[in-house]
This record gives C-alpha cells, structure tokens and sequence, in this order.
C-alpha cells in the first residue's frame, strides 16, 4: 500500500448533529488524504477543540449554526487560523439579505420583502390572498418556514406563532419549484462543476431529503450555468472574490432562471456520485493550503 506524507491539517468543522464525516464528503475526505493532507471533523462549538492545530478550517456540516446565530459568529472572529471560504464572506453569506445585494447587481432574484418579527404581520398585509412562503433570513433546512395564503386563518395563526427575536423574509410561493423542480449548481474556485435537480416529494414544496425529497444528476444547460455564474461574477463585484466553495440554487420559470440562495458556507455538495469533483476539490484545496503556509513563512 502506497504511503503519503502528511504535511497539512484540515478542520472540517461540523456538528453535534454530525459529529463525524458527513457521507457526502467521504470522497473529499480519501482525496485529500491521497494528497498528505489531514482532514478531521470537529464540531465547531466544542471548547476542547485546539483550532491551532489546523493549517485552516473548512466549513462542511455545521448545520445548527443558523440557531445559535450569535456564538457562531463569535466563533467565526475568535477563530485562530483562516476559514475555507473567508470569514468576510462567510458572513455576508450567512443573512438572507445577501439577496439585495445581488438583486442590485442586475442578478434575477425571487421577489423577497424583508422585515423584522414585529413588522411582519403588517408587512404581509400588502400581500392579501397570495400564497407566499416565509423563513428566517437567517435559516436552513425549512427551519421556521411558512407557506400557505395570506390573510387565512391558518397561516395568520402559524405567522402569529413564529420567534419574535427573528428577522424575516417573504417570497411568493413559486410553483415551479414543485413542477420543475430546484436547481443546485457547484463551484468550485469560480468553474462550474455538476448539478443537481431537486424534487419535492408528492404533496410537499420542501425539496430537502430529510422531507422525502429526491435528488437527480443531469446536466444543466448551458443558459442556467451561465445565470449561476453571473451570480458569483455579482458576488465578486461586491468584493467577495476569493469563493473556493459556492452552491447556486435556483428556479426556472418562464425560460428564466431566477436565484433562490446563494451558498457558500455548509452546503451539501452532491460529491458522493460524483468522486472526480471531490478530487477536484482537494486539488484546489491542497494549493490553498499551500499558499497559506508560503504566506505564513514571509
């Protein structure tokens, strides 16, 4: 058996949810050790982590952080080794609101209405008789999420019962989403990779596996790419250049794609049918690594 030199540590921060390696990363974990680097899953808020002891820290399954919101990002900042993306971007890309950014760069967005807990019942007024969809800005996995017709008793019920320490944004619901499904377009350092079509599963909108959703490889066409990749040019212009990881979610209707979320902080990354990405990856990663510690020697 050929034996590798390991010469880099890399933290793949997780949670208590996924103490060890998500599956999805199985690939990207063997190909970067076929590449003398050290991957090692630690949950991000464990006090009894040395971060030191990482060359740097690459966000994979952190996906209770949307709910411990304030510690993650004091995490983020007390963290003494860099993050794989950036920590700048990371919190940028952590609130909902990224998307006016985006929307003023020209980028199709879902129409959205932002507005904090106290403010939303009013805000939805102006939306009387649309089914319409509403979460968190700070959120993930359906986490807070609402969909049903503004003004029925139900939904006014389920708005009335939502955290009052939120922010919330409001999107009409788009039915394409049920019909034709979600797209997922990875990244990595800024060249298109694979996709991802996600479906709900029959009588739901959630497109998440854990809500019965399913999940088909198949190739993009070249106009949603090239949407996907006018959203990271947009994200660049803002000043969030440097993207080693992003997800670009999105629908189409009416021949147009338009932008769901932008991820580029814990995404599922589809790597497990897909081993020549995660080898990618731990390419590219391997000459992150590199040039950090090139950097670190003056």
């Amino acid at each position: 058996m050929r034996s590798v030199q390991i010469t880099r540590r890399l933290a793949l921060a997780s949670c208590t949810l996924f103490p060890q390696f998500h599956p999805d990363d199985a690939h990207l974990v063997h190909a970067l050790r076929e590449l003398g680097i050290e991957p090692v899953s630690c949950i991000w808020n464990d006090p009894a982590v040395d971060w030191t002891a990482f060359d740097a820290v690459l966000i994979r399954a952190t996906w209770d952080y949307f709910m411990q919101y304030a510690a993650f990002q004091r995490w983020l900042a007390k963290l003494p080794v860099p993050t794989i993306n950036d920590a700048q971007l990371l919190r940028w890309n952590s609130d909902k609101r990224y998307l006016l950014d985006l929307e003023q760069q020209g980028i199709a967005v879902i129409p959205t209405l932002f507005a904090s807990a106290t403010d939303l019942r009013r805000s939805l007024v102006t939306l009387h008789g649309r089914e319409v969809v509403v979460k968190p800005t700070v959120s993930g996995g359906a986490w807070h999420t609402l969909r049903g017709v503004v003004g029925e008793s139900a939904f006014e019920q389920a708005v009335a019962q939502l955290p009052q320490e939120l922010d919330y944004m409001v999107q009409a619901f788009v039915p394409e989403v049920v019909s034709n499904g979600e797209w997922s377009l990875l990244f990595f350092d800024g060249q298109y990779s694979h996709a991802v079509l996600k479906r709900a599963a029959a009588g739901d909108y959630r497109v998440q596996g854990i809500f019965g959703g399913s999940t088909e490889f198949i190739d993009a066409d070249p106009s949603i790419i090239a949407s996907a990749q006018r959203a990271l040019d947009a994200t660049a212009a803002i000043g969030h250049r440097d993207q080693a990881y992003a997800r670009v979610d999105g629908v189409v209707v009416d021949g147009r794609f338009l932008l769901m979320e932008l991820e580029m902080i814990e995404p599922l990354l589809f790597l497990e049918q897909r081993p020549e990405a995660a080898e990618r990856f731990a390419g590219n990663l391997r000459r992150r690594l590199d040039a950090l510690a090139d950097t670190a020697k003056g």
